[in-house]
């Protein structure tokens, strides 16, 4: 018997949060319940979730923890100390540029699963379709997805916001 498949997402933290708690009508992912849909619907067996730098306080830390308490692989964007606080999470070329570098160590895994709406990634997804090492497109909403992603067949994303995933993801 083969062995599963031994796939990783990519979680854009920000596009995810704005995708459905900042939209009408606002609804909030179960990160525990999102993580192991991921992982029984797309065998990820790692997953890392995406932030850019948030201000302390507010209770951001429990934010953290409950993220890494579901499962998620916490990773933070670098902003120099001259721009803290004046520049949103802006991940794009972080998530990219660690799936090129696993491709080019090459990391034993099977395929990749993103979470985002963003167009910056299209070249990505394209280069790993073309690789046959891209598994799904998760956008959080079907109002906020880049136009780019047109041209990519429906065999390679889904929709969050689909009646049946969040009944299953909803918190």
């Amino acid at each position: 018997m083969a062995n599963p498949p031994n796939n990783i997402a990519y979680v854009d933290g920000q596009n995810l949060y704005m995708g459905t708690a900042k939209i009408s009508p606002v609804w909030k992912v179960d990160l525990a319940r999102f993580r192991k849909y991921l992982a029984a619907k797309y065998n990820v067996v790692d997953a890392y979730y995406y932030l850019g730098y948030v201000q302390e306080g507010s209770g951001i830390e429990k934010l953290y923890e409950s993220i890494q308490k579901a499962g998620f692989i916490l990773v933070f964007r670098e902003h120099n100390s001259a721009m803290l606080g004046k520049k949103k999470g802006n991940v794009d070329a972080d998530i990219i540029f660690s799936v090129m570098k696993r491709l080019y160590a090459k990391e034993k895994f099977d395929r990749i699963v993103l979470v985002s709406g963003d167009g910056d990634y299209k070249m990505l997804v394209d280069f790993l379709i073309e690789h046959h090492k891209f598994e799904k497109l998760l956008f959080p909403n079907r109002r906020y997805r880049s136009s780019l992603y047109k041209s990519i067949g429906l065999q390679y994303f889904a929709y969050l916001d689909d009646a049946d995933i969040k009944r299953k993801i909803k918190q």
